[in-house]
């Protein structure tokens, strides 16, 4: 890898730096409320910043210019129906989640359901983030793994040690700030890192311009030339099936974009849980809206990156995912690519110390404070920390495991929300627009729903922009026919 000493000097003083800073800002902690929500005092723009920053993955990072290079900017479709997505959110499962001291996304479902209601959606919550971040974190190892290979660091370490070092070392910064300052330091430090992903995907447009002929202009009069930047696609070919079964319609992608961003910001604690710390429905409200608008100009961002390089490779046949690294090891100058890489790690650790302060919490307020109410509040401080790191080793136990996997499986990995996404939140839509199920409706709706989806997801060609539409909705009418058989009078 062309990896020089300057490029080794900015990415050590990035972790270093990124280590102090966020533990410095962290503040002081005196309460698992402190912990777990910062006091619910967090700006609504710094909170807005650091939900984009936790929904921006390494994989993000890496395959999105490579889906824009493999295809056009069909993606962007989707953008639209995050947007919307997010509109229904704020006016009508927010609401839900202020109208008490609620600390997690699935306390709702205590209030309307019932306990067994609450702690069953949190602990799916916890499967489900424990296996996906898990799988983020280990590709963000590999190009630190990369690095490290070759040097004297490594030199008599096997390729799964060094991988496996690397892993260590990502987790142990990350969980160094997250520890100490807890939700605080994890958002302030989200917004930092959004910053400086943001200036990496930046310098790789300005570096892959310069080495075009006709420079930027010249590189997208080309890309214009080769289709790609066709944004929406009518397209109804193929029948039925053929409309179900192609993921970037315009239909399918703003229903599916609209139904996963209600799945993931309305009812995932990884985003509900920066959405409470920011202290009230309006400030909430504010920092979802704009992060919708903040999110199409990102992807548009890094597709447009994608373009670029497709005229830099002449059309090549590549990967997808290896592109923009390619481009990277390859073409960029000494000192941008340490840039590049911080700014991969700026994305990865963004997720991985929301991740570990999202399952926390989950599990201090849903599983600790429930059944231990006479804790004080240093015990809650205290346990919290704990909490934090188990979860913190059980991430990197789940990224190891998946090193050890099949690509198969880790794209299984990488679609588990997929199976669950859909049956959470018809749960919520049944607790927030319907009067009449219960706990007795609920629970069965909310089985229905995940066994539907993962018929789909294993047995049939639906595209995965259906998912969580269609699992929401056999939860929502499973839970409404149970609820009406149930309202019936039986005969004696």
């Amino acid at each position: 890898m062309h990896f020089t000493y300057l490029d080794t000097f900015i990415l050590i003083v990035y972790l270093a730096g990124i280590t102090l800073f966020g533990i410095k800002i962290a503040g002081k902690q005196s309460s698992s409320r402190d912990y777990f929500l910062g006091g619910r005092k967090i700006p609504w723009w710094a909170v807005c910043f650091a939900i984009v920053a936790t929904e921006t993955s390494t994989l993000t990072f890496i395959s999105i210019p490579g889906l824009a290079y493999m295809t056009n900017l069909n993606f962007l479709q989707l953008t639209l129906g995050y947007f919307l997505g997010r509109v229904v959110v704020a006016w009508i499962i927010l609401p839900a989640y202020f109208r008490g001291e609620l600390g997690t996304a699935y306390s709702y479902l205590a209030s309307r359901f019932g306990i067994p209601m609450k702690n069953l959606a949190s602990g799916v919550f916890m499967i489900t983030r424990l296996a996906a971040d898990g799988v983020r974190l280990f590709a963000t190892a590999i190009p630190l793994a990369l690095i490290l290979q070759g040097t004297f660091i490594a030199a008599n370490l096997s390729s799964e040690w060094i991988y496996i070092g690397s892993i260590f070392l990502i987790a142990i910064v990350s969980l160094s700030y997250t520890f100490v300052g807890g939700l605080r330091a994890v958002v302030w430090m989200d917004v930092v890192q959004l910053f400086i992903y943001f200036a990496g995907a930046v310098a790789a447009i300005v570096i892959v311009s310069g080495d075009l002929s006709g420079g930027l202009a010249g590189g997208i009069a080309k890309a214009a030339e080769a289709g790609k930047y066709e944004i929406f696609n009518f397209s109804f070919e193929g029948g039925v099936k053929g409309f179900f079964s192609t993921p970037y319609t315009l239909i399918a992608s703003i229903l599916g974009g609209a139904f996963l961003s209600m799945a993931s910001h309305g009812i995932d604690q990884l985003i509900v849980q920066r959405l409470l710390a920011a202290g009230s429905l309006i400030a909430s409200r504010k920092a979802l809206i704009l992060t919708g608008g903040i999110i199409i100009v990102q992807f548009a961002l890094f597709l447009f990156l994608g373009s670029l390089l497709y005229v830099f490779y002449g059309g090549a046949e590549i990967l997808a995912d290896e592109v923009f690294p390619r481009f990277i090891i390859e073409e960029m100058p000494s000192g941008i690519t340490g840039l590049i890489i911080a700014a991969l790690f700026a994305a990865a650790m963004s997720t991985l110390s929301s991740s570990i302060t999202a399952l926390g919490s989950a599990t201090m307020y849903d599983y600790v404070i429930p059944y231990y109410k006479r804790l004080t509040a240093v015990n809650e401080l205290a346990i919290s920390r704990l909490i934090t790191v188990i979860w913190c080793l059980l991430l990197v136990g789940s990224a190891v495991f998946f090193m050890q996997s099949s690509q198969a499986v880790v794209e299984l990995a990488l679609s588990i929300a997929s199976f669950t996404y859909g049956g959470l939140l018809g749960t919520f839509f049944l607790g927030v627009l319907f009067k009449g199920p219960r706990l007795r409706d609920a629970i069965p709706a909310f089985a229905a729903g995940i066994a539907v989806m993962i018929y789909i997801i294993l047995f049939t060609s639906i595209a995965w922009t259906w998912y969580t539409l269609i699992g929401a909705a056999v939860t929502v009418i499973t839970g409404q026919l149970l609820a009406l058989r149930s309202s019936y009078p039986r005969k004696h």
